[in-house]
């Protein structure tokens, strides 16, 4: 199974969450009806259901500074490695326990060095 990591290698792993935290206001906000949006549901699946909730309210109320505002950094580490290398080191010990058998990163040819080295390392 295939798994996408978006990947940031920073020392400020919330300087880090801030790159993602507009992509995921838009898929969480902006992507299908308030009624129904599959990117909203997974987060709600994955017990982000109140923090969800309030980005797609801000996002919907053309707040999209607020909705990505509202995106807990706990949400983006879930679904990418952002961070020192240590944090990232350890992070990926929960991606080797899941269901995955791939995964799939993505960033500068330095990050993809590094992401090699920890991961087949």
């Amino acid at each position: 199974m295939l798994a996408f990591a978006p990947t940031v290698i920073a020392d400020d792993t919330e300087v880090a969450a801030d790159g993602f935290r507009p992509y995921l206001a838009l898929y969480i906000g902006g992507m299908g009806a308030k009624e129904m949006n599959f990117h909203f549901d997974v987060f709600a699946r994955m017990g982000y259901e109140e923090a969800a909730t309030a980005i797609r309210d801000a996002y919907l109320d053309g707040r999209k500074d607020d909705a990505a505002a509202a995106v807990p950094t706990a949400m983006v580490e879930d679904i990418a490695l952002i961070g020192p290398v240590e944090k990232i080191r350890n992070d990926l010990a929960a991606w080797r326990a899941s269901r995955a058998t791939t995964l799939l990163v993505n960033g500068d040819l330095a990050t993809l060095r590094t992401m090699a080295e920890l991961v087949l390392g």
